[in-house]
């Protein structure tokens, strides 16, 4: 809509199934987008277009941007798509072609760095805290009840923190940045122990990629974007729990959520959808003053150009000394004891 009504833009081409939709031998047909056939998008979740995973030949794809006379190109996605984006700017470059490629950075996990915050995190935390609420009904309707919820994050575990942060009653958070131990008596499973002693019931937070390497697995599968495959952090410690509970003699009723999908498919709330407008527009405002090769990220409250190649050198995570993660802490009241000594202060507990 940006592109038509502002820049007067008519031909509009939306590229299906990410970039599998610019590789000929996929067979997908392109689509012709105008104000009309956009107008009702924000009001659906997933993506009218589709998506796909792994990497494409980026020489075939600035050849078949060529042939379609495209001299935009506008790209959403993670941290995979973020360096797919900046393959096709270099290609594009060498080639001599013409062809401004701009990226929007999405990734719920809120990891790309120089970013506030990406699209749809808003919308995941605020779907998080329902099913935290779900857990935590389920855990204290019984004696000795035990409710986990894991939500996403591979790498970085925003939204875990800040769910459980607007949820007063969760008694423990695991991140990926923040390496626990299990057993022993500054363990895990001593700590839940005791807190189930205290108030007679526990409400758990763990991010997917949290706790990976208590699976000491040597060799790993990878997705087609080449990603390792995460195990399941969540069945493991239902687990240990119900193990330990067995050998203590705690009996413990033991509730499971895992609602990463329901989250995902969701509509956008009207935060990220006033957002993504932001963004939009500031996409088109940046290809038509001839950008290229750059991210738009709204950073420290300013709407920026990042170049591609700066936006993935590093993975943006919690930091385990910074604010965020001592305001978990303070919050849960979890004893950072059977966290790595070196990531975490100590802080009272709030049930001690």
């Amino acid at each position: 809509m940006q592109a038509c009504l502002r820049y007067g833009v008519r031909t509009i081409f939306g590229i299906q199934c990410g970039y599998e939709g610019l590789i000929k031998e996929y067979g997908h047909s392109v689509l012709n987008l105008t104000p009309e056939s956009v107008q009702n998008i924000h009001s659906l979740g997933g993506s009218v277009l589709g998506t796909s995973r792994g990497p494409q030949d980026a020489s075939q794809i600035v050849e078949r941007l060529c042939e379609l006379n495209v001299n935009v190109l506008f790209i959403v996605g993670g941290d995979g798509t973020l360096r797919g984006a900046n393959q096709i700017a270099s290609e594009a470059e060498r080639l001599n072609c013409p062809i401004s490629i701009v990226d929007i950075p999405k990734t719920i996990d809120n990891d790309i760095m120089f970013t506030d915050k990406s699209f749809g995190y808003e919308t995941a935390c605020a779907a998080a805290v329902e099913a935290i609420k779900a857990a935590h009904a389920e855990a204290r309707s019984v004696r000795n009840g035990v409710g986990l919820v894991k939500l996403m994050g591979r790498h970085s575990g925003f939204i875990a923190c800040a769910a459980a942060i607007a949820m007063s009653e969760v008694d423990f958070v695991l991140i990926p940045e923040v390496s626990f131990a299990l057993e022993g008596d500054n363990g895990f499973l001593k700590a839940l122990e005791q807190r189930i002693q205290q108030s007679a019931y526990a409400l758990i937070v763990v991010a997917e990629g949290a706790g990976q390497e208590l699976f000491n697995e040597s060799n790993r599968d990878t997705d087609l974007s080449g990603n390792f495959t995460l195990k399941d952090i969540g069945l493991l410690l239902k687990n240990h729990i119900e193990n330990h509970s067995k050998r203590r003699s705690l009996n413990v009723k033991f509730k499971y959520i895992d609602p990463s999908y329901m989250i995902r498919g969701l509509r956008a709330n009207p935060q990220d959808a006033s957002y993504c407008v932001c963004l939009a527009q500031n996409a088109v405002h940046a290809a038509m003053a001839g950008k290229t090769g750059i991210a738009i990220t709204c950073w420290h409250g300013h709407y920026v150009h990042v170049p591609i190649s700066l936006a993935v050198a590093k993975r943006k995570q919690v930091d385990p000394r910074g604010d965020l993660w001592h305001s978990v802490i303070e919050s849960t009241g979890q004893s950072p004891k059977f966290f790595s000594t070196n990531q975490c202060h100590v802080v009272p507990d709030k049930k001690s």
